[in-house]
């Protein structure tokens, strides 16, 4: 019995009688799709898949009027036997001695067969009558059947008085019942049977039924069949009849085993001989080798490459793996991709027992699968890199293999998906059956991840993941690959620049990775990003090509390289860098000359200079200029300017006389004294600045007029107006953003930096300056209420003040059309205390302001600090002192914030504040 394929062989041994085979006949049934062939002494019927794919296939046996279900063990007692592939074609194997067939004297067999295939579940049910007749004669003495599900052995059952008679042309004898009296006694006239395992067991014909064995007996022979699945390798059994008048001997054994394989060829291996089945020596008559029932000629043999020999010991068949006439499947056992190879060879042999000679036909029905034989798939990569698209390939498959989708590293897309996406994933098919998949995936799309080794080269990387499937049993199974391709496309963005007479003007522009980079500039000294803050200071604006910035000359991130006496070198300079590996993108530098009067000197005897710190000496502190005569200060300084403002009889102006020229000199340096050369850091940078005027001593103009008599005297017009001056809080030095009402008070903590803009609304004479004459500081927002601090005094700051008022300057731009109007100036935060104790968290500011005539700038008028002689008795009587910003007053107030309010009297919406304006 035919069990599994990895055993020990076995060939059937017994004494019959010789017998030829009629030639095969095959033909087309009534139905499409099916065939029928007669292959000797089985009936071999083919549905093809376009029937019986997707469809569950039940056989019933037409008896007459009888319809006999053929169940998997009742199928396998009477003779038939089932195949299909994977994909649906069947091939049905019935015994022409099987039940329920219509045999006329073991001559002609009738077969009636009912296929029932039901499409969806049971709900659709399709039948195919099929009614076939083969013909088969003579009979060996012994012929033995090895099919997939039994084992079948029938022997001649001949008696010397048994008669003879014609049968379609046929000698053949009459009924044994005929010549055996009282021998239907007993069912199919089998009393018992004896089966040799190897001791004896004696079962009735009932109770060998029950076991999985068949038994019948025609009009010549005796059928004894073994079922697939009982433990038995041989039968051997004595079968007795006629009330036991009559013994029969019959023994038969498949083969299990004796197959070899390798990556090109499967030999199978049947033994010639076995013990104790053959009690003499055999010769062997006829070796015959098919394929699925079917006898192959020596021609078709040839064509295949296939191979029947007999040796000493074995009859040999060799099958090159992948003949036309088996077919490959695909497994993905743990996920990992298989296939096996699976064909059903036919083994047929006729041998003579020497001693008897009698003749034995055997026959076996052998399928043979490969072990599982790994074929991990390949990925080709067809990459141009120049055509900036992945091409992949992947193979190779047998046809059964779908693929399902594709996981990329953010999402997984179908097929039909990702040929919406432009991915032109497409199916190649073979001549032998195998197929491959191709996908290209452009290096643009967004799925691909990117990265650049250097500034210059971008490498692609498209990890991803096929998912495949293995039809029909819908085994899924992955298999991942990852691309890498690198060209050198990388466009850098550049950047150009201009100048006019106040604004650098900068543009840069994105390269192919867009912004993928971080502008710094050079600013105030060191590098710094773009950031928010100086995007907004520097007026950016951008689209998706470039983005634009606009830096005045004065700004911080313009550093001074030359000063001349009406302009002035500055420079800007900016870096692209891309931050992961801090590449440097691009370097761009630009320097222009912009108008700037250093010094001018007045009729009346004034000059006002400016002192540049420029790059050579970048430690320079201006604060700490002098003129030569070291008591006259800065004006106004910061951290880049110097302004001085001086009578030309004062601060150690010399003067000196040539021919008609009156030339008066002084210098702007560092002092030298001990106090002052601990305020200058490190070490002391050499700085000088002359200031030169230059006046005619003799100087005579010719003006003509004409005079003509008034008639009346002139009178004034007066004109009656009013000038709004308002004070603000701005939040940071950059003066572009100012508190609103709602936000006073506002908090701070001990020195913080305050920021006041003081600001002549509604008017554009450029003959007005606001000068700040007194500014101070209350609790309260009675501006005469004690305490009280001053922070600017007769226009200057506070000398008692440790932290002194810092002016800024004010240039024009896209709000400031006059600067004269505005006075900017920051002081620290501070509180006042009295015994060590806070008297309030809350200060107000006030401010006295005079708006000044400069076409006579005398008094008051004649700057912001213009003399630093007005310092004197600047303390105003305040009972309290005001809180130094130390660490121990901090701690003091538990490191609260403080709060400041602003007012004024002409604009209720910003609080309480209080403004007068004196002239």
């Amino acid at each position: 019995i035919c069990c599994t394929h990895f055993s020990v062989t076995w060939i059937l041994l017994s004494v019959a009688v010789s017998g030829q085979f009629r030639r095969p006949s095959s033909k087309p049934s009534s139905n499409n799709g099916l065939r029928s062939a007669c292959l000797g002494n089985v009936l071999r019927l083919t549905l093809d898949k376009t029937l019986a794919v997707g469809s569950q296939l039940e056989i019933d046996a037409i008896d007459g009027t009888d319809i006999i279900p053929l169940s998997h063990t009742l199928a396998a007692q009477c003779g038939y036997s089932i195949e299909s592939d994977p994909w649906g074609n069947t091939k049905v194997f019935a015994s022409l001695l099987g039940c329920y067939v219509d045999n006329q004297a073991d001559v002609v067999f009738t077969f009636g067969l009912r296929l029932r295939m039901y499409r969806d579940g049971l709900s659709e049910q399709v039948k195919h009558d099929v009614t076939e007749t083969c013909s088969y004669s003579p009979w060996a003495s012994q012929e033995i059947l090895c099919d997939r599900n039994y084992m079948e052995v029938s022997s001649l059952m001949v008696t010397p008085e048994t008669p003879v008679k014609i049968v379609a042309g046929q000698q053949v004898h009459d009924s044994w019942e005929n010549t055996i009296p009282d021998v239907a006694v007993a069912p199919n006239g089998i009393w018992k049977m004896t089966f040799h395992t190897p001791d004896p067991k004696v079962m009735l014909l009932t109770d060998a039924q029950r076991a999985g064995y068949g038994a019948m007996m025609t009009q010549t022979r005796l059928v004894i069949r073994k079922v697939a699945g009982v433990p038995m390798e041989v039968v051997s059994v004595s079968t007795y009849y006629k009330l036991g008048s009559l013994i029969v001997d019959s023994a038969a054994a498949c083969p299990t085993g004796g197959v070899v394989f390798t990556d090109k060829v499967i030999t199978w291996h049947v033994p010639r001989r076995i013990t104790p089945l053959i009690s003499s020596a055999v010769k062997i008559l006829e070796t015959h080798m098919g394929i699925y029932g079917q006898r192959l000629d020596k021609t078709k043999m040839a064509a295949r490459h296939y191979k029947l020999s007999v040796t000493e010991s074995h009859v040999v068949i060799e099958i090159p793996v992948g003949s036309p006439d088996g077919y490959y499947k695909s497994h993905a056992p743990d996920y990992a991709y298989h296939i096996t190879y699976t064909i059903e060879p036919m083994l047929e042999l006729l041998w003579r027992a020497e001693n008897t000679q009698a003749d034995t036909r055997y026959k076996v029905l052998f399928p043979i699968t490969t072990p599982l034989m790994p074929r991990p798939p390949h990925v080709i990569d067809n990459t141009v890199h120049e055509q900036s698209v992945f091409d992949i390939l992947l193979g190779i498959f047998l046809h059964d293999v779908e693929l399902m989708n594709i996981t990329f590293t953010t999402r997984v897309l179908t097929v039909a998906e990702c040929n919406a996406r432009g991915f032109d994933v497409q199916e190649h098919h073979f001549a032998n059956g195998s197929k491959t998949f191709s996908i290209r995936v452009p290096f643009s799309d967004e799925l691909v991840l990117k990265r650049n080794p250097d500034p210059l080269t971008t490498v692609y990387v498209l990890p991803l993941v096929f998912g495949l499937l293995v039809l029909p049993d819908q085994t899924p199974f992955p298999h991942p690959a990852e691309l890498e391709a690198s060209r050198e496309d990388v466009v850098l963005p550049t950047i150009t620049g201009s100048c006019d007479q106040e604004n650098f003007y900068f543009s840069v522009k994105y390269g192919s990775q867009q912004d993928n980079f971080q502008t710094v500039m050079l600013h105030a000294g060191s590098w710094r990003e773009l950031d928010i803050e100086l995007a907004k200071l520097y007026s950016l604006t951008d689209n998706s090509t470039h983005f634009s910035i606009v830096v005045p000359f004065t700004a911080p991130a313009a550093a001074f390289e030359l000063v001349h006496f009406k302009s002035i070198r500055a420079r800007v300079d900016l870096l692209l860098l891309e931050m992961l590996n801090m590449w440097q993108l691009a370097d761009f530098s630009l320097a222009c000359y912009f108008p700037l009067t250093t010094t001018e000197c007045y009729a009346n005897g004034t000059v006002t200079a400016l002192a540049v710190k420029v790059e050579s000496v970048s430690n320079l502190n201006p604060e700490y200029l002098t003129l030569r005569d070291q008591s006259c200060k800065p004006a106004f300084s910061n951290d880049r300017f110097a302004f001085f403002s001086f009578k030309l009889n004062s601060c150690g102006t010399t003067r000196t006389f040539f021919d008609n020229v009156m030339v008066y000199e002084n210098e702007i340096a560092l002092p030298y004294n001990t106090g002052q050369q601990s305020r200058k850091g490190p070490f002391t940078p050499e700085y000088r600045h002359t200031i030169s005027c230059y006046y005619l001593l003799n100087y005579t103009k010719t003006m003509a007029f004409r005079a003509s008599p008034r008639s009346t005297n002139p009178v004034a017009d007066p004109g009656v107006g009013h000038l709004v001056v308002q004070i603000r809080l701005s939040q940071d030095s950059s003066y572009a953003l100012f508190y609103h009402s709602g936000d006073y008070p506002v908090e701070k903590y001990l020195r913080q930096p305050l920021y006041f803009e003081v600001e002549l609304m509604q008017s554009t004479d450029p003959q007005i300056e606001v000068v700040l004459e007194n500014c101070w500081a209350t609790l309260h927002k009675d501006r005469t209420s004690l305490p009280s601090w001053d922070l600017i005094i007769d226009g200057c700051e506070n000398p008692d003040d440790l932290y002194l008022t810092v002016f800024h300057p004010v240039v024009a731009d896209t709000r400031i059309q006059v600067p004269a109007h505005i006075k900017r100036f920051s002081i620290k935060m501070f509180t006042f205390t009295k015994d060590d104790a806070v008297l309030k968290e809350q200060l107000f500011v006030h401010c006295d302001a005079v708006l000044c005539d400069t076409t006579k700038p005398d008094g008051i008028c004649s700057g912001q600090c213009a003399n630093a002689l007005r310092y004197a008795n600047s303390l105003r009587p305040t009972g309290s002192k005001r809180a130094q910003a130390s660490r121990s007053n901090c701690n003091k107030i538990n490191g609260l914030p403080l709060t400041i309010s602003l007012c004024l009297q002409s604009q209720s919406s910003l609080l309480h504040n209080e403004w007068y304006f004196v002239r």
